[in-house]
């Protein structure tokens, strides 16, 4: 019998089904690449495992051992990265600081691993922008489903406005041209006031630790008073929350850091 003209593609995609993996939004003819995993974390047997269980997934995975590493491999490769692995003790930068640099400018999913199962680890890495936390030692068939869990989840979608304005409420900050304005009232900020401002009003809603708006605004390599932050919250108070009619926008959240937002 006359073989079809598809017998042997169909014979090959059969034998081979449990090596193509799939990639969401990245179609190409009917099958696509794996979606790539960065792991960072410096035990070398815990990588070669993980890395062998998320190859045997699907996942394609890049490797990094330590937090500086961590960050120029995430730069280099972060195109293709569609999830962050990282471990929280690591050398020459901890996992809390390759978190604040990637969050920087990326809402890739990112996983905290640790060994330490402190409530105030798991508080800061969240607040500081994880997407999850896991603790060792953990079962792999969770982590694999939390991966799942994290990936199903749309990617952090900003607001609708142009990237060069900025509102809560009746306030607006326009980059361009460097203005705010509350309501009808102009609002003059220095230029520290202003990159502060900034940093909230980008992410409304989010719970700023005094760490975040420091590496932020005033660089990593900041060795000035600790309490910085909080003299600059209160410059900016006494100018955007100083209408007794208005909302107070700006607040205190206790034993954690700041946000700007609207509550009841």
């Amino acid at each position: 019998m006359k073989q079809n003209k598809f017998y042997w593609l169909r014979h090959y995609l059969i034998s081979n089904f449990d090596k193509i993996t799939v990639k969401r939004n990245n179609l190409l003819g009917g099958f696509t690449l794996a979606q790539t995993i960065l792991l960072v974390e410096d035990e070398a047997g815990l990588v070669d495992s993980l890395s062998s269980e998320f190859s045997f997934e699907g996942y394609e995975v890049i490797t990094a051992l330590d937090g500086e590493s961590a960050v120029s491999t995430y730069h280099e490769n972060q195109s293709s990265v569609d999830l962050v692995i990282l471990d929280w003790m690591l050398p020459k930068l901890d996992g809390l600081g390759v978190l604040r640099r990637i969050r920087r400018e990326s809402d890739v999913p990112i996983i905290m691993l640790t060994a330490r199962d402190y409530k105030g680890d798991k508080v800061a890495g969240l607040l500081g922008g994880a997407d999850d936390y896991v603790t060792k030692p953990f079962d792999i068939e969770e982590l694999l489903a939390r991966i799942q869990v994290v990936l199903r989840r749309p990617r952090d979608l900003k607001s609708s406005q142009s990237e060069s304005v900025y509102e809560l409420d009746d306030l607006k900050l326009d980059t361009d041209k460097r203005l705010v304005t509350r309501g009808t009232h102009n609002i003059q900020l220095t230029q520290r006031e202003f990159k502060l401002l900034l940093e909230l009003i980008k992410d409304t809603g989010k719970t700023f630790t005094r760490d975040e708006l420091l590496n932020a605004v005033w660089g990593v390599d900041f060795d000035g008073q600790p309490n910085t932050v909080d003299v600059y919250i209160r410059y900016l108070r006494n100018k955007i929350d100083r209408f007794p009619e208005k909302k107070k926008l700006i607040h205190t959240i206790r034993g954690v850091g700041y946000s700007l937002d609207i509550l009841d």
